[in-house]
């Protein structure tokens, strides 16, 4: 798309589902907008993804605004394919205003002007309100003991993991147990590859329980509505990983245990490098016991909801450890254990150093409440927990981007409304900008 104008009633920074969303409530309103995205739209879930990912949520989750799942299988879980030709069905239907292939280097206030100047890769434009759109999984991250490991052994992020052939032959080393992490350890697994997982604190939870999938006996429960001003943890809920489970092959528990059964070697926290020798915290049994003890504390939580309801179900059961380290292993050579390959599965970081606005707290976080920040018309939009457990997912973000629209809506009209406000110069020049993008 080569823009008319430089100058938007609203620019979207980043053009994956929230962004779409956004613009589809805004064509809605009849408001006039331009997605900045600086690669193609939608494009993280076709690379960022490994070749068996699947979803961990119910096909029936996946619902943005006018464009819910409609296929056969509501209650299971599309694979990567699937998955990209639901979300190019989307892009179609929204048609954008899309600009691709642009990198938004910087976003500022317009000197005394009441809008915001966008400076990017394609020149300069300029809105009277920006929503930043591009998610919070920007930096992968590695840490610096990546550096000391010997040339000859492979690394790869989660971002770029795509199936066990692309690793080289041997042991590989799993850091991370999130997710991404549990996921691409079962895919090493079940291809027969020797499989080392250094774990964390991450939380697991049961596919199905007592009849139905958890996920459905929390929608029933009304957990995905709960705001995070209500949660027992507040903001605090945007740091915890992930509860570990997968959709593949139609759903099942992730059980860390049993795959130590089957030979993978599980190991605590990986805390360093000491010449061929990796190093690790003696907690694997304090981390075991903690993702058992959520995964029963979900199952108790449905158990309650049943009972105070009346509700006719299977009956309950209380997961029992099938295997326990003996002892606490703290050391492990690269070279005795075949190891020639590492995947680090320990996350992203957000990096916003490109908004140029006093919205930050201390760990360059943006500081909201649903999305809108103390800085009129500067928005943030598909960040986890922004509202809700869905807002950085499929189920929620439709909620998010209708709440924002309203609020973009009313700033509009109040605007128009008023003879205070200094229009904006659109300029075609481009200044030098500070600060790479998202």
């Amino acid at each position: 798309m080569t823009p008319k104008t430089t100058h938007y009633s609203v620019v979207i920074v980043g053009g994956g589902q929230s962004g779409l969303s956004l613009s589809h409530c805004l064509q809605q309103r009849g408001i006039d907008h331009l997605v900045i995205e600086k690669r193609t739209l939608v494009h993280s879930w076709r690379s960022q993804r490994w070749d068996s990912f699947c979803l961990v949520t119910p096909n029936w989750q996946c619902n943005l605004p006018g464009w819910s799942y409609s296929g056969s299988d509501p209650h299971g879980f599309m694979v990567k394919d699937e998955i990209n030709a639901w979300l190019a069905g989307f892009v179609e239907q929204v048609q954008a205003p899309a600009l691709e292939g642009v990198t938004v280097e910087k976003v500022s206030k317009a000197g005394e002007a009441d809008c915001y100047t966008i400076d990017t890769s394609a020149g300069r434009f300029t809105a009277d309100q920006v929503v930043v759109a591009s998610g919070g999984y920007h930096k992968p991250v590695v840490p610096r003991m990546a550096e000391k490991l010997p040339a000859s052994i492979v690394q790869y992020h989660s971002a770029q993991y795509r199936n066990p052939a692309q690793l080289p032959e041997g042991a590989v080393l799993v850091v991370g147990c999130g997710q991404s992490g549990a996921q691409i350890a079962e895919d090493l697994h079940l291809a027969g590859r020797k499989v080392y997982l250094a774990t964390g604190n991450a939380p697991r939870c049961a596919r199905f329980y007592r009849g139905k999938d958890v996920v459905d006996w929390l929608a029933d429960m009304n957990y995905y509505d709960m705001p995070v001003t209500q949660h027992p943890l507040r903001e605090g809920v945007r740091d915890n990983t992930n509860h570990y489970v997968t959709g593949r092959d139609g759903g099942r528990d992730i059980d860390l245990r049993r795959f130590a059964l089957e030979g993978m070697e599980l190991y605590g926290l990986m805390t360093g490098l000491d010449g061929d020798t990796l190093q690790f915290q003696p907690n694997l049994r304090a981390n075991l016991d903690h993702a058992d003890q959520i995964f029963n504390g979900i199952n108790a939580s449905i158990d309650k909801f049943i009972a105070a309801n009346g509700i006719e179900a299977p009956g309950g059961s209380v997961y029992e450890p099938v295997w326990a380290p003996k002892e606490e292993r703290t050391t492990l050579s690269l070279r005795e254990s075949g190891i020639t390959s590492v995947v680090w599965c320990i996350g992203f970081l957000p990096d916003f150093a490109w908004v140029e606005a006093p919205v930050f707290n201390g760990r360059g976080e943006p500081v909201h409440l649903r999305g809108v920040t103390g800085v009129e018309g500067l928005y943030f939009l598909g960040l986890p927990w922004l509202h809700t457990w869905g807002s950085g997912r499929f189920s929620g973000v439709a909620r998010d981007a209708v709440y924002l629209a309203e609020r973009i809506e009313t700033v509009k009209l109040a605007r128009s409304a008023s003879a205070q406000s200094v229009p904006c110069v659109s300029e075609r020049s481009r200044e030098p900008a500070s600060s790479s993008s998202a």
